[in-house]
């Protein structure tokens, strides 16, 4: 393989993010895109201007059809993934797939079964798994940094509410759901990938105010290994961005703020730790992973994750915060 040749199902501005890292990468390039709007095919080609002669489709399907391709970056509003995903794998081509993987449990295992069932890279775009302070998280737990996981908490404020009224990410036959499931997205995938034990049930609470998906959502769950964890997801706030996540062990804790860690020690030290794993991105990985240079290291199994603990926290609160059991990764 000279190169690998990627085509892209939407061009919109996290799209146009994944274009900017693909231009750094040699082995590969983007031999085609799928775009109705053609506000996005413009503002694509404004930024990228080298993409002139790269041919745009409306419809994926004639995409895979007319266009010789080795894997595909499918980049479009949530409940069009799965059948985008599934189509390109019927193609034999791999796939990766921006947050959240797809909306549903029933979904998320076909998909799954299909990805081990071709053999196809399958990688679904959780920046944090590539960014070295949510990296050495990761790594530090798994090295007993900071003995047995007791407790964990994050907390996103955004103001999601009114930076996306009248978008598709508010219209549930287009995204499936609300903030939980769009930024919020990042941080139950976080908190379910960084402790070794599955979620087993969630409590939650949700405010939609006048729209018709999530704004606001406060939610305690519990792991099968006996931690503890709460995740509040606020879209109603003027704060443009504020952040927050919490590692609480027997042996120390993990407090991470704006991107910045701190390890407080077992005997109440706190320190920023300086010496952390290096980086990388989704689109580096996913062309990597074809050409059997690198693991993947945000797998379908992790977007199977996302998606069965955020189906139960909406079930829970169409219940009145009563608690709810996560499905199983397996039926």
């Amino acid at each position: 393989m000279s190169k690998v040749r990627l085509g892209l199902i939407g061009s919109g501005g996290m799209a146009r993010h994944h274009i900017n890292i693909l231009q750094g990468v040699s082995e590969a390039e983007l031999v085609a895109i799928t775009e109705p709007s053609s506000d996005q095919r413009n503002a694509t080609l404004q930024r990228f201007p080298n993409l002139q002669g790269v041919p745009f489709f409306d419809d994926h399907r004639e995409m895979l059809d007319k266009v010789e391709m080795d894997g595909v970056m499918i980049v479009s509003p949530h409940t069009l993934h799965f059948q985008q995903a599934m189509d390109a794998l019927d193609k034999g081509l791999h796939v990766m797939i921006e947050k959240p993987m797809v909306c549903t449990v029933e979904h998320a295992r076909t998909l799954v079964r299909r990805f081990r069932e071709t053999g196809k890279v399958g990688l679904i775009a959780y920046q944090r798994h590539y960014i070295p302070v949510y990296r050495y998280v990761y790594e530090g737990i798994r090295r007993g940094e900071i003995g047995e996981v007791h407790f964990v908490q994050a907390i996103n404020l955004q103001n999601w509410m009114h930076l996306t009224a009248n978008t598709w990410r508010q219209d549930p036959a287009l995204s499936g759901g609300g903030q939980i499931n769009d930024t919020g997205s990042h941080l139950v995938d976080f908190l379910m990938w960084i402790v070794d034990a599955p979620a087993t049930k969630v409590s939650a609470y949700m405010q939609y105010f006048d729209r018709k998906v999530d704004i606001n959502s406060a939610l305690a769950f519990e792991y099968a290994n006996g931690a503890i964890g709460n995740l509040s997801i606020i879209g109603s706030t003027t704060v443009g961005w504020h952040e927050e996540i919490t590692v609480v062990g027997s042996e120390g804790s993990y407090l991470i703020r704006h991107d910045q860690l701190e390890i407080c020690d077992a005997h109440g030290k706190r320190y920023r730790q300086e010496n952390l794993p290096q980086g990388s991105q989704p689109v580096i990985n996913f062309v990597n992973a074809i050409l059997g240079r690198e693991e993947v290291q945000s797998k379908p199994e992790d977007g199977l994750r996302v998606i069965a603990f955020t189906e139960a926290a909406w079930q829970s609160a169409a219940q009145g915060g009563v608690p709810v059991p996560i499905a199983p990764l397996e039926e």
